[in-house]
């Protein structure tokens, strides 16, 4: 790999400081490098990504990588996160070994919408919005009936996702290499309601019950953190696995596991 582009949170690394030193050092050892902002297309010509930040700067990257199947690969300058393998101590010989094509790619699912601009690499969230009151929310799975949760909105995740909003509201966590779909209620308003997993291949349809009809009820839906559209009573959103995936670079042999140990214990 030789061609690398770097993606920078601005608000991690003030003054691109430590993006202009990467971009230098890569062009030094013979490569070529192109700075972008989030969101913005990669030139045809790159092979790989440096996201500056941390996991969330490389979950909003991931939605331009996939179309264009680049392998990105997260430069932590926050806390530990779960998807960003490098830190600023041992990026650059990261890039040497990354030029030196020592690296693999873990492929990691995605999920897609109706009507939905964008695939998510960790989730899509259905959420109550306007008056604090819960929301009522038919579950269905391939056109047959679940559940009907009472709460604040439901979280579909990804295995990658597990370790997001979906383990804040009690999810499990889940090997983000696995394929699945996670379904985890928000604060339902149910003694017994938990988290459920379902296959890959599945297609979950939720939608937003009237429970009181002289109320327009209305909730978001949030993909990846980012508001996608909104939802009235009637209305419904079938979620999929996409055809796109994220790829990720690994260099190191540390597995997830081990990343999940450092994590509870708090360092």
């Amino acid at each position: 790999m030789k061609n690398f582009c770097i993606i920078t949170n601005p608000c991690k690394d003030k003054d691109f400081r430590l993006t202009n030193q990467m971009k230098s050092f890569i062009e030094l050892k013979g490569g070529s490098c192109c700075v972008v902002e989030e969101g913005e297309e990669f030139p045809d010509t790159v092979e790989g990504a440096l996201v500056l930040g941390g996991d969330g700067t490389l979950i909003r990257a991931a939605g331009v990588a996939s179309f264009k199947e680049i392998p990105l690969i997260g430069v932590n300058l926050g806390h530990l996160g779960y998807l960003c393998e490098l830190e600023e101590g041992n990026v650059y010989s990261a890039i040497e070994e990354m030029m030196r094509d020592n690296y693999i790619v873990e492929e990691r699912m995605m999920l897609c919408g109706t009507d939905i601009a964008h695939t998510a690499l960790n989730d899509i969230v259905i959420s109550r919005k306007g008056v604090l009151q819960l929301v009522e929310l038919i579950v269905s799975v391939n056109g047959l009936y679940l559940n009907a949760f009472r709460a604040d909105g439901i979280i579909v995740a990804t295995p990658t996702g597990s370790t997001g909003y979906s383990m804040s509201a009690g999810g499990p966590i889940i090997d983000p290499k696995a394929r699945m779909i996670l379904i985890t209620p928000i604060n339902a308003h149910d003694l017994n309601s938990k988290s459920i997993i379902i296959d890959a291949e599945d297609e979950v349809t939720i939608e937003l019950r009237s429970r009181q009809s002289l109320k327009d009820e209305k909730v978001d839906v949030n993909v990846d953190g980012e508001f996608a559209l909104e939802l009235s009573a009637g209305d419904s959103i079938t979620i999929q696995a996409s055809e796109q995936k994220t790829k990720i670079m690994k260099l190191s042999k540390i597995s997830f596991l081990e990343i999940l140990r450092r994590k509870m214990q708090g360092y």
